[in-house]
């Protein structure tokens, strides 16, 4: 059983947002009835950004609001989803009339409430979307089901659109470019810990000492395996990367970004072994390593692992990433 730095369990979430503007009111200011997190300074004529999704994986998504990311976040409760009427209301509070992207990870709640939101803004508001589905562990919509699960993509995703946007680019263009991103990204997690839910004191799986779960999901899932390997750093990375290095179709001199991103308690220094590791696979492959972001970006509570996100670039992609970015979580 977990212990969380909380007061009374059904205020986690609202206080933790109070706290982000203790943090970070320079940069953010926290929006109430209904709850979301919109840019300090004032809304400039560009192009709209706003994601969201259920809390329990900060700094995502409120943690990248700001100048070159994003313009305002919509958390929900611990791994739910916000509702319509929260996302309606932010884009209604940050859309200068150029429109609005909305990045959404495929879940379903997440796909519906956006989408509900979207629709009720229709007539008023120039709204678009881009799915995130970066998560090779589920399967495809051709294959059946909802489709892939949107992980750490999403940061790739919502700094390239807020870049563009800041660079004065169409609400259309926004919206291709941040499904240009989905297309050329894949990512795969595995976890030494399951997450510990702060409101039930409960573990959502639980492990043996000596396995490892691959594919997990950034909301507890069970992965797709359970192994027991050599515990190796080398080992543990190419078993994530190898299998995202073939879904990409990533060929000799192909430029790459990669994201090593810590699932909520892995430390700085293991997230660093697996930079270094993967350069090392990555590089083993002929491939070149034009960008990396390391650290837990996309997190699911407490839970011990990391994920590992690739992006196929390009000039146009890289000069994006590169772009200057200063929010709370990324700047």
């Amino acid at each position: 059983m977990g212990r969380f730095v909380m007061n009374a369990r059904e205020n986690l979430v609202q206080q933790a947002l109070e706290g982000l503007e203790v943090s970070d009111g320079d940069l953010v200011r926290l929006n109430r009835d209904p709850d979301f997190v919109t840019r300090a300074e004032p809304a400039r004529d560009e192009v709209a950004v706003v994601s969201g999704g259920g809390s329990g994986h900060e700094p995502l998504h409120t943690g990248f609001v700001g100048r070159g990311m994003l313009h305002a976040a919509v958390p929900g409760d611990v791994f739910a989803s916000p509702t319509a009427l929260q996302v309606r209301a932010a884009i209604e509070a940050i859309d200068t009339g150029r429109g609005t992207v909305l990045i959404i990870k495929n879940y379903t709640g997440d796909v519906l409430n956006f989408s509900i939101a979207a629709d009720l803004l229709s007539n008023t508001h120039t709204v678009e979307t881009v799915l995130v589905d970066d998560d090779l562990a589920t399967s495809s919509e051709e294959e059946g089901g909802p489709g892939r699960r949107g992980t750490a993509a999403v940061v790739v995703t919502e700094k390239i659109c807020g870049a563009a946007a800041e660079a004065g680019a169409p609400v259309d263009r926004v919206r291709d470019l941040g499904r240009k991103v989905v297309s050329r990204s894949a990512t795969l997690g595995m976890s030494f810990r399951a997450p510990t839910n702060p409101l039930t004191g409960l573990r959502s799986f639980e492990l043996e000492e000596d396995e490892v779960e691959f594919g997990v999901g950034i909301h507890g899932e069970r992965g797709i395996e359970t192994r027991r390997p050599s515990g190796e750093a080398a080992d543990l990375v190419e078993s994530l990367a190898s299998p995202l290095v073939e879904a990409l179709g990533l060929g000799r001199g192909a430029p790459v970004l990669a994201v090593v991103n810590g699932l909520g308690a892995t430390h700085g220094l293991e997230l660093s072994v697996a930079a270094l590791e993967l350069r090392r696979f990555l590089e083993g492959k002929g491939l070149r390593l034009e960008r990396t972001l390391v650290g837990p970006y996309v997190t699911s509570l407490d839970m011990k692992g990391l994920s590992i996100t690739l992006t196929a670039l390009d000039d146009e992609l890289n000069e994006l990433w590169d772009a200057p970015v200063h929010t709370p979580a990324l700047r």
